[in-house]
C-alpha cells in the first residue's frame, strides 16, 4: 500500500509545476551520482588488474628469503627436498645485490639480479622481453637484460650492442675501511635484450646468470640470496608455506606475492575507499534536492494526508508513504544511473571509446574490470541516502495535526 501511494504521488501531476521540477532534478542527481560511482570504481578496478598483472610478472608466487643478514644457506639435501614439496611446481634460486653499471662514462646504480636456468618457471619476465631474446650467457662469458629504463640511462641498445658494460659490486666478507678498492668486484659483460613490465622494476633491475653474480660476490656454492617458488593453485599455498616452514626451519622469510607487497596492496585498497566517500558526496548533494522535493511534496499533499488520518491512518502508515516516495525516487535514480554506467563500461571493454592519452602507457586505453560488489555497495549507498533524506520529510508530515474544512 505505502508503494502504491508512493506511485501515485510520484506520477500525478502537481499543482506547482516547481514540484515536478525538483523532483526529477533530485532523481537526476542520484542518476549521475551513482553512474559516476560505478563507472570510476570500475576504471580504478581496471587499472588495479593492470599493476597487479604486472608485478605478478616480477614477483613469485612465493619467496624464501633470510630473516637476517643478505644470504642464506641451502645443503645439496635441502635443495633435493624442495623438489618433493607438494603444490609447488617448480623453484628458482636466486643472486642478488646492488650493483653499478659502466658504458663509457656514464653510471648507473642497478639491481644486478643472477638467476638459474629455473627463473622462467617461476618467473613472467621472459614473456616482456621487449626486445632482443632472453640469454643469460654462462658464468665466463654472462650476458644480461637490462629493464628498458637502465637501457635509456645507460645509453645503449641492448639487442644490438657490440660492447660489454661494465660491472662493479662489493665482495661479501671485505673490508672496505682498510683497502676499499680491493672490496670491489669490476667484470664486464654482454647485453642480449631489454624488457618492460613496469617502471618500478625498468628502471632498476639487470637479470644475467646466477654463476656470474656468485663469483663476483665471492659466495660459497651453497650460498644464496633468496628462493622463488612458482605455486599454480593459490590453494595450495599454505600448505605450501607450512611444508617449507617444516623443511626449513625459523631462519628464513616465507612471504606469499600479497606479502612482498602488502604495502602496493594496503595503497590500493585506501585509494578505492577514498574514491568511493568522495564520489558518494554527490549522493549527497542530491539528498539535499530530494529534501526540498520531499517537504514540497508534504506541503502539496496536505488535504491527502488530513483525509487518511480522518479515515484512521495512523502517524506511522503516513510516515511508510513518504519514506517510500524517497525511497522510490533514490531507486529508481539508482538503477538507471547504474544501467547508464553498465552500458558504457561494455562499450569502453568492447570497442576502447576512451583512449589513454601519451604514449608511455602498456596499454593505449582506460582500463575497465566490473564486479558485482560495486553494484552492491553502491545501491546499498543509495538506499541510505534515500532513507535519511526521506526521513525528516516524512516526520513531517505523519506530525501534521487533522485540518479538516468544509
Amino acid at each position: 500500500m505505502n508503494l502504491l501511494f508512493a506511485w501515485r504521488y510520484f506520477r500525478a501531476k502537481k499543482s506547482t509545476n516547481a514540484i515536478n521540477i525538483i523532483a526529477w532534478v533530485s532523481m537526476s542527481a542520484i542518476v549521475v551520482g551513482a553512474a559516476a560511482l560505478i563507472l570510476v570504481l570500475s576504471v580504478f578496478n581496471g587499472f588495479e588488474d593492470l599493476v597487479k598483472s604486472l608485478y605478478t610478472s616480477f614477483y613469485p608466487d612465493m619467496k624464501v628469503s633470510p630473516v637476517s643478514g643478505k644470504t642464506l644457506t641451502l645443503t645439496p639435501q635441502q635443495l633435493q627436498q624442495l623438489t618433493s614439496i607438494k603444490g609447488m611446481k617448480a623453484y628458482s634460486l636466486v643472486v642478488e645485490d646492488k650493483a653499478i653499471l659502466e658504458n663509457d662514462s656514464t653510471t648507473y646504480p642497478v639491481y644486478l639480479k643472477g638467476v638459474d636456468n629455473n627463473f622462467l618457471k617461476v618467473s613472467g619476465v621472459g614473456a616482456h622481453v621487449e626486445r632482443g631474446n632472453f640469454d643469460l650467457g654462462t658464468g665466463d662469458h654472462p650476458m644480461a637484460i637490462l629493464g628498458s629504463g637502465v637501457e635509456y640511462a645507460i645509453r645503449v641498445e641492448a639487442e644490438r650492442s657490440l660492447l660489454s658494460l661494465g660491472v662493479y659490486l662489493f665482495r661479501k666478507g671485505s673490508d672496505y675501511s682498510a683497502d676499499p678498492a680491493s672490496s670491489i668486484s669490476h667484470e664486464t659483460m654482454g647485453t642480449s635484450g631489454v624488457f618492460r613490465i613496469q617502471q618500478d622494476f625498468d628502471n632498476s633491475y639487470v637479470i644475467t646468470n646466477m654463476a656470474f653474480v656468485k663469483r663476483m660476490l665471492n659466495l660459497q656454492p651453497d650460498e644464496y640470496s633468496y628462493i622463488e617458488l612458482a605455486i599454480p593453485d593459490a590453494t595450495q599455498t599454505e600448505s605450501v608455506r607450512q611444508q617449507l616452514a617444516r623443511l626449513l626451519g625459523k631462519d628464513y622469510r616465507i612471504q606469499t606475492r600479497y606479502e612482498q607487497n602488502q604495502n602496493l596492496y594496503s595503497v590500493m585498497g585506501a585509494e578505492k575507499w577514498f574514491i568511493y566517500v568522495a564520489l558518494t558526496l554527490i549522493l549527497i548533494v542530491a539528498a539535499f534536492n530530494m529534501v526540498g522535493a520531499l517537504t514540497m511534496l508534504v506541503w502539496e499533499k496536505q488535504k491527502d494526508i488530513n483525509v487518511l488520518k480522518a479515515l484512521g491512518a495512523r502517524n506511522g502508515l503516513v510516515q511508510k508513504i513518504f519514506l517510500s516516495e524517497g525511497m522510490l525516487l533514490g531507486v529508481m535514480g539508482g538503477l538507471s544511473g547504474m544501467l547508464i554506467a553498465l552500458i558504457i563500461c561494455f562499450l569502453q571493454i568492447k570497442y576502447k571509446l576512451i583512449p589513454l592519452q601519451g604514449d608511455s602507457f602498456l596499454i593505449d586505453y582506460y582500463p575497465v574490470k566490473l564486479v558485482a560488489s560495486d553494484f552492491v555497495m553502491v545501491f546499498l549507498t543509495i538506499l541510505v541516502v534515500a532513507l535519511l533524506a526521506s526521513w525528516l520529510p516524512s516526520r513531517k508530515a505523519a506530525a501534521q495535526p487533522i485540518e479538516l474544512k468544509s
